[in-house]
């Protein structure tokens, strides 16, 4: 690797995935400890500190499209291409729940700690929302005509996007669950969104633009970071920095204050990245970890600047 490379360094490759990996987390309680999921039936068990396979956490009966560590807890929640909401003891290997959506693939999933509620969204266009203590359905909810694919909560806890596939962001209060506000912002479906630490809102989608939006939905900046879709978004608040994947095969970061590009991460730049489309990553313990149509998972060190 030459020396414009020398701030991102591959840890690792994890390979063993015998088709397309989708989705992907890290252990609420140990940052070593990853879990992949895709068009595989099955999500496995990855060490990250001797970055070696570790087990199949458990079977599943079609492709996952969404993995999420539910904070302060060995709770793994698992999204399945049928609708099914399977949430698994990651210790002992013991399903917890089994949920359900009335319809589709459940796309993305996520927690509101204040409330102690597990929000998921169904292809629908229906949010569920149930307990996390008895994981009772508390709630169901319309958001769209059509599929929503993505679902992020605000930083305070107070907010909670949505984006679906017309190109709709759409801004909902945690507390109610009643819409504040909707927009039309991308020309294609929405595929990616994040909050930073001030309750901006980044959003990315398949029209390979990245929009910064302030909480009116009004667009603050525009960028065209990647050739395809946007499929990830992430933040790194301590340096100030967002990082962006696409279809494109690419990872590139960002200054957070002005969209400033300063790192593409990508086999064209001379890395030993993937070579087919980048379809999630995440951002955690100075780690960035992204997952590959190439079946592979990719463990990148950072040591960027502030």
């Amino acid at each position: 690797m030459n020396n414009e490379n020398k701030d991102i360094e591959l840890l690792g490759t994890l390979t063993g995935h015998q088709n397309p990996i989708y989705t992907l987390a890290v252990s609420a309680t140990d940052p070593n400890t990853l879990f992949t999921g895709g068009n595989d039936k099955g999500v496995v068990e990855w060490d990250l500190e001797s970055m070696s396979f570790r087990r199949i956490l458990c079977k599943v009966g079609s492709s996952v499209y969404s993995l999420y560590s539910i904070p302060e807890s060995n709770y793994l929640a698992i999204g399945l291409r049928s609708g099914q909401l399977m949430i698994v003891d990651t210790i002992n290997q013991s399903l917890v729940a089994n949920l359900k959506t009335e319809k589709g693939a459940i796309f993305s999933i996520k927690t509101i700690p204040e409330k102690k509620e597990l929000i998921a969204i169904g292809e629908e266009g229906y949010a569920y929302v149930w307990s996390l203590g008895n994981f009772e359905l508390l709630y169901r909810f319309k958001i769209s005509e059509t599929t929503v694919r993505v679902i992020e909560v605000s930083n305070s806890g107070d907010l909670i996007a949505f984006g679906d596939k017309n190109g709709f962001i759409y801004l909902y209060q945690a507390g109610d669950f009643q819409e504040i506000t909707r927009k039309k912002i991308h020309e294609l479906p929405v595929t990616s969104i994040q909050f930073d630490l001030n309750d901006r809102l980044f959003t990315g989608g398949r029209d390979a633009k990245l929009f910064q939006l302030d909480l009116n939905l009004e667009i603050q900046r525009e960028v065209i970071p990647h050739m395809f879709t946007v499929y990830g978004i992430a933040l790194n608040p301590e340096k100030r920095l967002l990082a962006t994947v696409s279809r494109d095969k690419s990872i590139k970061i960002w200054r957070l204050e002005d969209l400033g590009l300063i790192k593409n991460i990508s086999r064209d730049r001379g890395y030993d990245s993937h070579y087919l489309s980048i379809n999630s990553f995440i951002w955690a313990n100075h780690r960035l970890i992204t997952v590959s149509d190439d079946k592979s998972v990719k463990v990148w060190k950072e040591a960027l600047p502030s």
